[in-house]
């Protein structure tokens, strides 16, 4: 039998708590953010809502400034 390359390496989701703590930011902001649709975007699973390593990484990278005049 064959493996299907498309699932070989499926990354880790992280939780909402486990994002704000990794971005430095509240819950609270984190679900705001999503409400809004200005924080890093994410998968929602049912009611269950999971962030994924790649969509925070993007999100931080967007966010990069090298002069204070950028918006």
């Amino acid at each position: 039998m064959t493996k299907d390359p498309t699932f070989t390496s499926i990354e880790r989701l992280l939780t909402p708590a486990e994002t704000a703590t990794s971005l430095g930011v509240s819950l609270s902001w984190l679900a705001k953010a999503r409400l809004r649709g200005d924080g890093p975007a994410y998968i929602k699973i049912g009611r269950t809502v999971r962030y994924s390593m790649s969509a925070i990484r993007d999100y931080l990278r967007a966010r990069m400034r090298i002069s204070t005049s950028e918006k």
